[in-house]
């Protein structure tokens, strides 16, 4: 279940869905099969770890989650970059599913970031 009310677990799950779709039109379409189903496996654990997060033992294992969702989500925004520059997918394509990896990106350093200044005390 999804908590519409927590931004990066909403965010995170509508850009799974996202990149589910892109992985249709890929291999259905592109008949691309190879970096389709990197940016598939990396688009989509974003929001499973930040799902396993939501029940995590400790504040340690919050953060080691959300830190793992921050390099996916980095790892995304390569392999959508390279489906773009290799011109599987439409600049215009590229330029909205990419803002929404940037968004999320944000959302996961606003979270990361604090968290690890505080972990660190």
């Amino acid at each position: 279940m999804i908590a519409e009310d927590n931004p990066i677990q909403a965010k995170s799950y509508a850009f799974a869905i996202r990149i589910v779709n892109a992985y249709k039109f890929l291999v259905g379409t592109q008949k691309e099969f190879v970096l389709s189903k990197q940016v598939l496996r990396s688009g989509t654990a974003i929001g499973a770890l930040v799902a396993e997060a939501h029940h995590a033992q400790s504040g340690a294992d919050f953060l080691n989650k959300m830190n793992i969702a921050l390099k996916e989500v980095s790892e995304t925004s390569y392999w959508l970059s390279l489906l773009k520059d290799t011109h599987y997918i439409e600049e215009s394509t590229y330029c909205s599913i990419s803002a929404d990896c940037n968004e999320l990106i944000a959302l996961l350093v606003s979270i990361v970031k604090p968290m690890k200044k505080s972990l660190n005390k």
